[in-house]
């Protein structure tokens, strides 16, 4: 299982670039497991930051692929099916889970529950357009580059109390699935025989430190 730390910092005006300088001496971890490689052989390249302070979640992706695809515009449409990068975080031990998923535009989805679909709810547009979305598009040789830092406020979950100090589990992805190369891949794998983010089982821990 993969584990990481997630330091604690301060950023006084929070925007792309001041991300950027916050971030230039952390720690980048990579997005790189493709269990279903067989049937999905393509695999961008991804990796990502995280970082914390008392009234947020900072994350900050980098993402190198052949297509670059941007279709939804309204919070929790199906930016799955656009070039997506996505965050998969449990409080309570993988009983339930919050997954945030943004596409290259910053549109984003955000939903809350147990695995079990029928008992998962999506969060209200004007939360999801709570979360603060960076992103930049590239290219540079013929290669499409993208970045996004994402900016989640802890008001987004609740009442979930200190972060500092304790240990949670997540998962980290970058997928596709309306590409002309769809992809799956993740931080921590998953073993089953079919794509399924979905799946708190196969996150590994993030520590606040």
């Amino acid at each position: 299982m993969n584990t990481l730390q997630v330091p604690k910092i301060h950023i006084p005006s929070i925007s792309l670039e001041s991300l950027r300088f916050a971030f230039s001496d952390l720690a980048w971890h990579n997005i790189d497991n493709a269990p279903w490689v067989n049937e999905y052989p393509y695999k961008p390249e991804v990796k990502f930051q995280i970082a914390y302070d008392s009234e947020h979640i900072f994350l900050h992706y980098k993402v190198q692929e052949e297509f670059v695809k941007a279709t939804y515009i309204r919070a929790n449409e199906n930016v799955w099916e656009d070039s997506c990068v996505e965050f998969f975080i449990s409080f309570d031990n993988r009983q339930t889970y919050y997954n945030f998923e943004f596409n290259v535009l910053g549109t984003g989805l955000i939903g809350y529950g147990p695995a079990v679909k029928s008992e998962r709810q999506r969060l209200d547009p004007a939360q999801i357009d709570a979360v603060d979305a960076f992103v930049q598009l590239k290219k540079i040789n013929g290669k499409k580059e993208w970045e996004i830092g994402l900016v989640i406020p802890k008001s987004t979950f609740g009442n979930v109390g200190e972060l500092e100090g304790n240990t949670f589990h997540a998962n980290f992805y970058k997928c596709g699935d309306g590409l002309p190369q769809p992809h799956f891949i993740a931080w921590n794998t998953i073993d089953l025989p079919k794509p399924n983010f979905h799946r708190p089982d196969f996150f590994g821990e993030i520590s606040f430190i």
